[in-house]
């Protein structure tokens, strides 16, 4: 036991001695801290005194040369010495660090002077003229150096027993390159310090004038005394003289600042343990939340990466303050570019900006908003325009406060393009449908309509025949009721045979309509241009006299014949031609006043050969017409199926027109025609080179 004191006494001696060192430590560190600090606010201290004495030493200067300004514009025109006097004394009244202005001629002379009114004359005990003498060498450097200059600082005594430092500055006047004189201003460098330093640089610091030894010539404000006074001395260097400005401060440091600093440090640093205790601790649980709040973000920020849907969140004033990437694919538009945005927002269509607008007013005005969808058209950054459905309700935070509202965005321009399929499918099946009715009738009126026809050639035939016999009988009996029965005879005949060939005629457009529809084997033949014109004149004639139309052909002699089908072709022009003299009848009355300045209606058939080259000749086959041609609207569905402008058309014509030429290789088509009207045409193959073409083909098979 005796062993163990003297341990624990020296290990407690040990623990005494580490914390005396670290007390020791602490003292020393404080105590170099509050001297730095010292230092520091002696530095700071003597650096800004420093700098007010440059600003002094500015304001200095920029006074002298106002004040320079102020003299020149007292001669920049003529004066007379009355109303320099009055202008001095003015500016006198305004610049009280001038105690005298003189006016001198150039012999230095004295024109005129003016005192200052504030106090008595200062050369009242030492006249002017003693003085003359240095203000003589003043003006002449002055005129040497082609600006003012200044004097040295001289004591005049006063009155009152007292003094003062002044200074003279001399200004020359110039006109036109000529000295016509001076201008003498004396100076009280102490109204110099009281009047041209700013008044926040002059508060609570004594400022002085001295010279380069130290001799002070001019005080303003009261004298620094003790050991820690502040000094900073700036040079004024003036042409002519030279002065020292000096400025004293008293800003020293508390005698209890560094006890206070010393307890500061103390308490700052047990506060500074205890905070960090609670600070890692805090921080630990920040960590943990943070932790969560990463992981909750992250599954919330993929599930909306996730999404097809585009969502965007708007404030209460309309500003888009969130949107998710499907959103901005949507649109095309980054999302830097959509956030905090207005109304209009960069997807609108800039056509239907306003209505969106309004819209979008009425829907934030209230407060609780519908939550089914409306439809809406957006915009991507290429101009293309896309439906979208927007389902939009009100957003909540945490607190149960409205905030804005939400939005989910649909684009449905992928659905709207399956409906329109579907409708153009069902369309095409409701045409289908309607065209093989088409097919069915017209198969069944060629099988009805054969026999009638048949029976009408038969009886025309029969009557051909009857009225050839009594004709001939006529003739033998020789007398003149004879001859007149015989004329007749021959127009019956003449009318039956017209009768017979139509008929003939009718059968077989029933039975080249019959094939046609069949899909069958087309029986084409070499065919003169001119043929079918001759076979459809007769049809087209009766109706054009019926309508009032003149006729007009244009066949071209060189055009040779075309392989074509016949009967189907003769249809087509017939039909063209029907409603070329249909389009000229003026279905309005704005077309009948645009036809009534038309000298007449003119419907032209012309033949004439197509563009060729060395594999391929073609002949063009036109009809036209002075109508009022052919708007855009119809233009858009002249060639659908069952589209018609005519009360009791069908609509099929130029659709089965177009079928015929386009199954013969040609093509038909249509443009204006000048100065009205329409102009369609279709080409046909010339039969020698389409045969050309066939026989290769022919001969493979």
């Amino acid at each position: 036991m005796g062993l163990k004191f003297p341990r624990l006494a020296g290990w407690a001696s040990r623990r005494v001695s580490l914390w005396l060192l670290l007390l020791a430590l602490v003292v020393a560190l404080l105590g170099l801290l509050v001297w730095l600090a010292g230092r520091y606010e002696s530095s700071q201290v003597q650096t800004r005194l420093e700098h007010n004495a440059g600003e002094a030493a500015i304001d200095i200067r920029s006074g002298l040369n106002r004040n320079l300004q102020a003299f020149q514009a007292l001669h920049t025109r003529e004066r007379t010495v009355e109303s320099w006097h009055a202008a001095a004394r003015q500016m006198l009244h305004e610049k009280r660090e001038i105690l005298r202005l003189e006016w001198r001629d150039e012999a230095l002379g004295l024109a005129d002077f003016v005192e200052t009114p504030f106090r008595a004359s200062v050369f009242e005990r030492l006249a002017r003229d003693s003085r003359q003498a240095d203000v003589g060498q003043t003006c002449m450097a002055a005129r040497r150096i082609s600006e003012a200059a200044y004097s040295p600082s001289y004591f005049l005594p006063q009155s009152d027993g007292l003094g003062m430092e002044v200074s003279d500055m001399c200004l020359p006047i110039m006109e036109a390159g000529r000295l016509t004189g001076y201008t003498v201003a004396t100076y009280s460098l102490q109204g110099i310090l009281g009047e041209l330093v700013s008044k926040p640089l002059s508060r609570g610091v004594a400022l002085s004038f001295t010279e380069a030894d130290g001799t002070r010539l001019a005080l303003y404000g009261m004298p620094a005394r003790g050991s820690r006074v502040f000094i900073a001395q700036q040079l004024l260097d003036l042409p002519g003289t030279t002065m020292v400005i000096r400025m004293e401060s008293r800003l020293g440091t508390p005698s209890l600042f560094p006890n206070v600093l010393t307890a500061l440090v103390t308490a700052m640093s047990l506060a500074l343990l205890v905070v960090l205790f609670l600070l890692g601790r805090d921080m630990r649980r920040r960590l943990q939340a943070e932790h969560d709040l990463g992981e909750a973000l992250a599954f919330r920020k993929a599930m909306e990466n996730s999404l097809l849907t585009g969502l965007r969140a708007r404030d209460l004033q309309g500003r888009i303050t969130y949107v998710n990437p499907a959103f901005c694919q949507m649109v095309g538009v980054p999302a830097q570019d959509l956030l905090n945005q207005s109304m209009p927002s960069p997807y609108w269509p800039p056509e239907l900006a306003g209505i969106y607008q309004r819209r979008q007013e009425m829907r934030l005005a209230g407060s609780h908003l519908p939550r089914e969808g409306h439809e809406s058209v957006f915009m991507r950054r290429d101009g293309t325009r896309f439906p979208v459905l927007i389902m939009e309700a009100p957003l909540i935070n945490a607190v149960g406060k409205h905030t804005g509202w939400m939005s989910a965005i649909l684009d449905v321009s992928e659905q709207r393009r399956t409906e329109e399929l579907s409708r153009a499918s069902q369309d095409r099946l409701q045409a289908s449908a309607r065209l093989a009715m088409v097919g069915e009738m017209a198969s069944l009126l060629s099988h009805e309509l054969n026999q009638p026809l048949a029976a009408i050639s038969s009886y025309a035939t029969g009557s051909l025949n009857l009225l050839q016999g009594e004709a001939e009988d006529a003739m033998d009996s020789g007398n003149a009721g004879g001859a007149a029965s015989a004329l007749l005879l021959d127009d019956l005949q003449l009318a039956m045979r017209r009768i017979a060939e139509q008929a003939e005629r009718a059968g077989k457009v029933i039975k080249s309509v019959h094939d046609f529809v069949r899909r069958s084997e087309r029986v084409r033949e070499a065919v003169a241009p001119q043929a079918l014109l001759d076979a459809i004149m007769p049809l087209v004639t009766l109706q054009a006299r019926k309508l009032g139309v003149r006729l007009a052909v244009e066949v071209d002699a060189a055009c040779p014949p075309v392989l074509c089908d016949r009967t189907m072709v003769e249809q087509v022009l017939l039909n063209l031609a029907r409603n070329g003299m249909q389009a000229m009848q003026g279905g309005d009355e704005t077309g009948a006043a645009a036809l009534s300045v038309q000298t007449e209606k003119l419907l032209t058939l012309r033949i004439r050969p197509a563009a060729s080259n060395a594999l391929s000749q073609w002949n063009e086959f036109a009809v036209i017409d002075r109508g009022q041609g052919i708007s855009d609207e119809v233009a858009r569905q002249l060639f659908t199926p069952f589209f018609t402008t005519k009360q009791e058309g069908m609509g099929l014509g130029l659709s089965l027109c177009r079928t015929v030429i386009e199954q013969h290789g040609g093509f038909l088509g249509y443009e204006s025609a000048c100065p009205q009207g329409t102009i369609f045409s279709f080409t046909l193959p010339v039969a020698a080179q389409a045969q050309a073409r066939a026989q290769p083909v022919h001969q493979d098979n």
